[in-house]
């Protein structure tokens, strides 16, 4: 036996080295955490910075009834809203709700976020338009100047009006409407003015002057009609209810042009004997309704009528009328009219 000690070898000898790589399955999901990051980063990005896809200035979009999510969209690229159209349509699959947009004329501020412009689009109430409604129009004529300012077409307003007889109760005056409003909308309002103005109390004076709500309408729309001037019409009024209560006919010119089709035109004498009950020629009292929409003015003028003896009046030529108690008179009334309108 030697003096030196034999170690027996043990498995320590060769030791496995240490590896510093990641497992397969580690890398995998740090990838797909990393990937999931990113696209969360990139979504806010879309979805939240201001000015990504937006103009820097102001921008203004109508939106007509029953236009398409995706028609709203592109008119936002065409009018300069927009750069791209596509992180809108891919909010707007991802937030359905956000495809209900009321239809309006916007005016969109700058630097929105792509959701902040669908939000402000979805919850923002549209631009208002001031419309004037002069005194003495007819249906026909009404409609065409709420088409003028409003997303309403004229023929769709008249129909609806007309069927609902609403001739003489689209109270004139000027109003902020939503550009978007309906026909029935825009009447509707203007009824609500109407029966604002004409308080209880006034219709108690109407009532005891013997005058439901249709006569006082057409008494007073037929004082419209014939004078622009609001110093002369309690005297205009005068004379129609001087003959109303002598019962004699109205003979008032402007309810032969209401019984005329078309654009108002000069009477003839061939026109006092057309057949209609707005004949108040042929017809004694009131017509069957009124034949425009009277003014306060006009209302409050029958309501109101300056006490005379009056039964004529005719036109001065110079934007007045001349008035008179006997046919006589009237006569020389009318010879100088003429005289007036000849020398001009």
């Amino acid at each position: 036996m030697s003096g030196r000690a034999e170690i027996e070898p043990t498995g320590c000898d060769n030791p496995a080295p240490f590896s510093l790589m990641p497992s397969p399955s580690n890398l995998r999901s740090h990838l797909l955490r990393t990937v999931i990051l990113i696209l969360a980063a990139a979504a806010g990005v879309i979805l939240f910075l201001p000015g990504l896809n937006t103009a820097p200035e102001s921008t203004r979009l109508q939106i007509h009834r029953g236009t398409p999510f995706s028609t709203i969209v592109r008119d936002l690229e065409t009018n300069g809203t927009i750069t791209v159209r596509w992180p809108l349509k891919l909010i707007g699959r991802l937030v359905p709700s956000l495809h209900n947009i009321k239809p309006g004329r916007y005016l969109i501020p700058p630097g929105l976020s792509n959701i902040g412009l669908l939000q402000y689009l979805h919850r923002h109430d549209q631009d208002e338009v001031r419309v004037t409604i002069p005194e003495g129009l007819d249906i026909s004529a009404t409609a065409a100047i709420i088409s003028r300012h409003l997303d309403i077409d004229s023929t769709s307003f008249a129909r609806e009006a007309t069927k609902r007889k609403l001739e003489g109760y689209l109270f004139p005056g000027t109003y902020n409407f939503p550009w978007a409003s309906t026909p029935g909308e825009a009447q509707e309002f203007l009824l609500r003015q109407f029966h604002r103005f004409f308080s209880d109390s006034l219709r108690s004076v109407a009532e005891g002057k013997g005058l439901d709500e249709n006569a006082l309408l057409t008494l007073a729309s037929i004082v419209e009609a014939e004078t622009p001037l609001d110093e002369e019409k309690p005297l205009v009024a005068s004379v129609y209810l001087n003959r109303l209560r002598k019962n004699m006919p109205l003979q008032a010119d402007p309810t032969i042009q209401y019984a005329i089709p078309g654009p108002r035109r000069r009477l003839y004498y061939k026109d006092l004997r057309k057949d209609s009950p707005y004949n108040t020629y042929l017809h004694r009292g009131l017509p069957p309704g009124p034949i425009c929409s009277p003014g306060a003015q006009s209302i409050l003028a029958v309501l109101n009528p300056a006490e005379t003896s009056y039964l004529y009046f005719v036109a001065t030529g110079k934007g007045g009328h001349n008035f008179s108690t006997t046919l006589s008179a009237h006569n020389r009334n009318i010879r100088r009219y003429r005289a007036n309108r000849d020398r001009r």
